[in-house]
């Protein structure tokens, strides 16, 4: 019996992306598939260009906007799959992504093992993707799995996992409460609810990078969920093994944070103190290199925030704007975004 898989896109506002995105989820050699898009309440063409793409194979749901955690949430509801593939409305599968997780799947006697990939970035063209291997392109057990994650600053895409629907009933619903890392927290918490992460080298998937993810102006609704994500993470590492190496991990894990945090939010330094306490570790304060320290000195710690995050987004516009130009110029934009 071929198992059938459900792939679950939430969408916003997506009209760039999404029907290049659906097509990858059609185009996916594993027979047996159902795809479904949620509609979060986009208020461009998103929905317009989804409805397109309904067939027997391809549901399109929409609702008033509720946050990418429900519109997740709504789609696996919706599922009928016995493996569950996340796909986010920018992003892309490799055509063979599915079947090359699925041939190890269906040799796999423990549903509780969840399936990765490496994944490449990109802009607008995909032969451009950039592959870099990290920590988590492995097997590994789910405590060697978080402490690599934490250790390393390291993450993987939502669009790179496959899991079992037991699994993801076992792990539980997207958090309601995360309107920012929701996705980190969501699958540390399905990794410490699995028994064994394998990593299947040859099930690709694609991450597009734009301009508007490097944002790190911090609403005090943002922030909130991102201390919480934090914290949900770093319990989730601990619940499993309290060892010394499991809270040096963490510590490493709430360092990092910081360095990210406290550039805009001096009291988050107290917030995260609290929280190693109450996971029985330490935190130090950030040390940054000699050159963003001389920077800080120049212009204090916000403005040297705002200065460096603004030349990266600078950076990553004008890439993007010239891959988009290459893109366009090309046959690929045919192939690719055309249905």
């Amino acid at each position: 019996m071929v198992n059938l898989v459900s792939i679950l896109i939430p969408a916003f506002n997506a009209k760039l992306w999404i029907g290049a995105t659906i097509k990858s989820a059609i185009n996916q050699t594993w027979s047996k598939k159902e795809i479904i898009i949620v509609d979060d309440g986009s208020e461009d063409s998103t929905l317009g260009i989804a409805r397109k793409f309904e067939s027997k194979k391809v549901k399109v749901i929409s609702q008033k906007n509720q946050g990418a955690s429900n519109a997740r949430n709504k789609a696996l509801e919706h599922a009928q799959g016995d493996y569950v593939q996340w796909l986010d409305a920018d992003d892309l599968l490799d055509p063979n992504k599915i079947s090359e997780q699925m041939k190890i799947a269906e040799l796999e006697s423990e549903p509780l093992t969840i399936f990765s990939g490496p994944y490449g970035i990109f802009y607008w063209r995909i032969e451009k993707a950039k592959f870099v291997p990290n920590a988590l392109w492995q097997d590994l057990k789910p405590v060697e799995w978080l402490t690599e994650k934490f250790q390393n600053a390291c993450w993987l895409i939502p669009a790179c996992w496959l899991m079992s629907r037991k699994l993801a009933e076992t792990a539980g619903p997207w958090d309601k409460r995360l309107t920012l890392d929701d996705d980190g927290e969501y699958f540390c918490r399905v990794i410490a609810a699995s028994r064994m992460v394998k990593f299947v080298r040859n099930a690709r998937t694609y991450y597009r990078q734009s301009v508007g993810q490097l944002s790190r102006k911090y609403s005090a609704q943002s922030l909130k969920s991102l201390l919480l994500s934090t914290y949900l993470c770093a319990s989730y590492l601990i619940s499993l093994e309290e060892s010394e190496q499991a809270k040096r991990a963490v510590s490493k894990f709430l360092q990092h944070r910081l360095q990210i945090l406290c550039q805009d939010k001096t009291n988050i330094i107290q917030e995260l103190n609290m929280m190693a306490i109450k996971l029985g570790t330490e935190l130090e304060l950030p040390v940054y290199k000699w050159k963003r320290r001389q920077l800080i000195r120049l212009l204090g710690r916000k403005a040297t925030s705002d200065f460096l995050n603004m030349s990266e987004k600078m950076r990553v516009y004008v890439c993007a704007k010239w891959d988009e130009i290459l893109f366009r110029l090309s046959d690929s934009a045919v192939k690719t975004y055309k249905k």
